[in-house]
C-alpha cells in the first residue's frame, strides 16, 4: 500500500520572489470567495505553491492566519492536484473570520474549476515524497 505524506517541505514552497511574480504575471488567476488561486505551467515551479496575503486585509497576525488556512487547506489537499502546475493561493478578505474547512471548500471548488484536479486513483507520486 503507498501511503501518501501530508507533510508540506520547504522544497514544494514557492520563497523567490521572482518566482511569485512569475506565476502572478503570466499565470491564470481563479477567484473564489476566500481566496484567489493563480496557476502556470512552468517547470521552474511546476510542484510548488506559494502563499501570500496583501496588507490590506489587516495586521500581522490576521495575515498569518489567513495563511495559515490556506496552507492547512492545500496540505490536506496536495495528493489531489496535478504536480505539473505552480500553485499561487493569495487570501482574501473574510477567511480570517472562518474556519479552516471553508478554506478548503473553497480551494477545492477553485481547483476543480482549473482544471487542476486529478481523477480520484490516479494520483501521481509527487516529488519529494517517499
Amino acid at each position: 500500500m503507498n501511503k501518501q505524506r501530508y507533510t508540506l517541505s520547504r522544497a514544494q514552497i514557492i520563497k523567490r520572489r521572482s518566482d511569485f511574480q512569475n506565476v502572478y504575471h503570466k499565470g491564470t488567476a481563479f477567484p473564489g470567495r476566500y481566496m484567489i488561486l493563480y496557476i502556470l505551467r512552468d517547470a521552474r515551479v511546476a510542484g510548488k505553491v506559494g502563499f501570500a496575503a496583501g496588507k490590506k486585509l489587516g495586521s500581522a497576525p490576521v495575515r498569518s492566519r489567513i495563511k495559515r488556512l490556506m496552507r492547512e487547506a492545500y496540505r490536506l489537499m496536495q495528493h489531489e492536484l496535478r504536480p505539473d502546475v505552480g500553485i499561487l493561493l493569495i487570501g482574501r478578505a473574510g477567511l480570517a473570520d472562518h474556519k479552516m474547512q471553508d478554506a478548503a471548500a473553497d480551494l477545492k471548488k477553485l481547483a476543480r474549476r482549473a482544471k487542476i484536479l486529478i481523477p480520484a486513483g490516479h494520483a501521481p507520486r509527487r516529488e519529494g515524497h517517499s
